[in-house]
Parts: C-alpha cells; structure tokens; sequence
C-alpha cells in the first residue's frame, strides 16, 4: 500500500512538471498543443485529481486547495499563453514566477496529502 501511495504521489509530481514544461516551451515560442495546458479538464494532473484524488482524499482540506490551485494555475497559463500570442512574450515569460510560486504549493499540497493519507 505505501509503496503504491508514494508511486501514485510521484506520478502526480511528474504530471505537474510535465505541465510547467510544456506552458515554459509554448511561452518560449514552441507549437506545443494548447488544450492540456489552458484547461484543467484537459490535463493529466485534473484528470488525476477529479477521478482519484477528490473521491479517495475529499475529506482532506488539502484535497479541494489542490484542485482550487490548480485551476488557478491553468488559468494563469492561459493568461500568459494570449500574451504570448498577443505579441507580447517578454510580458508572458516574465509571468512564469507567479506559475513557479503556484507549482511550488501544489507540490508542497501534494506532499501534505501523501502525508495525511499514510498517517490515516
């Protein structure tokens, strides 16, 4: 069970890098596909927290912060992504520190979780 916990935590952690490097190569000027990193509902990390984390970990405040965060995350990607687009990517980039504050408290939430569920 641990074992399968800390690998199901791990491969939300990836998850959620794998979305910063992707908004990071579109803001830089890259053709990465728009959906997963606009919409919440589109990525790998929503569709973990929808279908597994909000059943199995609802009762944990930290379970409804998380998805709170990361749709604000999607939200500010897709912000940064129309400056980008609007010709404006020194602005977007520049917003990147903002999306590494938010990626740091989605991992600290993360960690909380996997943390609360093992002491469970």
């Amino acid at each position: 069970m641990n074992d399968d916990l800390k690998q199901e935590f791990d491969a939300a952690r990836i998850r959620h890098l794998l979305f910063k490097s992707k908004l990071r190569s579109f803001l830089y000027g890259s053709d990465t596909a728009q959906g997963p990193i606009r919409d919440p509902e589109q990525c790998a990390m929503g569709h973990w927290i929808t279908q597994r984390a909000l059943p199995a970990y609802g009762h944990l405040p930290e379970t409804h912060e998380l998805d709170r965060l990361h749709r604000l995350i999607h939200a500010e990607a897709s912000r940064l992504m129309d400056l980008r687009l609007a010709g404006q990517p020194d602005v977007a980039t520049a917003g990147l520190s903002l999306i590494n504050k938010l990626a740091d408290d989605i991992v600290a939430l993360l960690h909380t979780i996997e943390t609360r569920v093992r002491a469970a």
